[in-house]
């Protein structure tokens, strides 16, 4: 077991807490004491960039889509989450704040990942909103200050034992509310959580790999998203896309599945202009249609996707099927490529599959 994995669990021992548990694998059903989104609040800029520690779980979640000179398609994960252990706060060694950071990178050979834990209130791990900055360690996604919003202009940057890469990044477009301006709404029963994205990124930099460096450009996506308790009692992982589309629209899609069989799904579609559609329950049809055999686990990695009021009907194929997160609540995260009604490059996430 790695160091830093040990640490975390002696922490959560001596706390006699499961909030990291809650946070990442079930994302927790009930708020105890912590806040809740509420339908019609406003998000402020550049103060909503930044944390909101009254709410249990949180995260700065960024994928890109790279090729190389020759064409050749890469993936790039970059995540902060923080877990709040209690609602009161604390300071240095007592902060309820717990940090966790992924970060990865796929070819169409291998898939590159590690993963980072850091206490909030002593420095090692944290997020502010102006400048903007986010870090855990050395790991870093930071504003470059120029006038506009916040993330317009970002610098990224993570290493693992096998793998590092430098990142520069520009936002073309604006910042997209998801579900009723910004309130994403994941159940039946209501739950919900605060999110918005930036998933107009131009993105260039190096990746440092061991068969060398490679420069690469494309395009990301930064999904900002926090809450207490985004999913209910009867809902055992997601299946999420980000799609970029050729003729410039995007697209975002996710199925909730439940313990019954059915679906909850939700989703955005977005204009080329950055002006959004919300797609409700039932809009969106999510099909599995290949299942690979990933890490001991049957991985559904090709899928079908219908929006029928917007006329997409697509297939999904993997860069690599087996990106698969080996992390301390594991799951699949990597680049896909589109076909069918639509062209284009896009991400996938899929939790919960044991």
């Amino acid at each position: 077991m790695r160091a830093s994995r040990l640490l975390m669990f002696l922490v959560l021992s001596l706390t006699g807490c499961d909030a990291l548990a809650q946070g990442f694998a079930g994302l927790g059903t009930d708020a105890d004491g912590f806040a809740t989104p509420r339908r019609g609040t406003d998000f402020t800029f550049p103060r909503d960039h930044g944390p909101h520690p009254e709410y249990r779980i949180e995260w700065w979640y960024l994928t890109a889509n790279l090729t190389d000179i020759d064409g050749r398609d890469y993936g790039l994960q970059w995540t902060l989450f923080r877990s709040a252990l209690r609602p009161e706060g604390g300071l240095g060694w007592g902060t309820p704040q717990l940090w966790m950071g992924h970060a990865a990178v796929t070819t169409p050979q291998a898939h590159h990942h590690a993963e980072k834990f850091a206490r909030g209130g002593i420095g090692h791990a944290g997020a502010r909103a102006d400048p903007f900055s986010a870090w855990i360690d050395d790991w870093h996604v930071t504003g470059i200050p120029g006038g506009g919003d916040a993330l317009d202009t970002l610098r990224l940057a993570a290493a693992g034992v096998d793998f590092s890469y430098e990142m520069d990044l520009t936002a073309t477009g604006p910042l997209v509310m998801h579900g009723e301006a910004g309130f994403s709404v994941k159940s039946a029963e209501g739950q919900a959580s605060y999110y918005y994205s930036q998933p107009f990124y131009r993105i260039e930099g190096t990746l440092r790999l061991p068969d060398g460096d490679m420069p690469v450009s494309g395009v990301a996506w930064l999904d900002r998203e926090w809450s207490s308790q985004p999913l209910s009692g009867n809902q055992a992982g997601w299946d999420w896309f980000s799609f970029r589309f050729d003729d410039g629209a995007r697209l975002m899609t996710f199925r909730l599945r439940q313990t019954d069989g059915t679906y909850f799904t939700s989703g955005t579609w977005i204009a080329p202009d950055g002006a959004t559609t919300a797609l409700a329950d039932g809009a969106i049809r999510m099909t599995p249609l290949r299942q690979a055999k990933v890490a001991g686990r049957s991985v559904p990695v090709e899928w079908r996707v219908e929006v029928p009021a917007h006329g997409v009907d697509i297939v999904s194929e993997p860069v690599n099927p087996q990106a698969w997160m080996e992390t301390t609540f594991p799951y699949w995260e990597g680049p896909i490529r589109i076909g069918g009604s639509h062209e284009g490059r896009g991400y996938l996430e899929m939790t919960g599959y044991e």
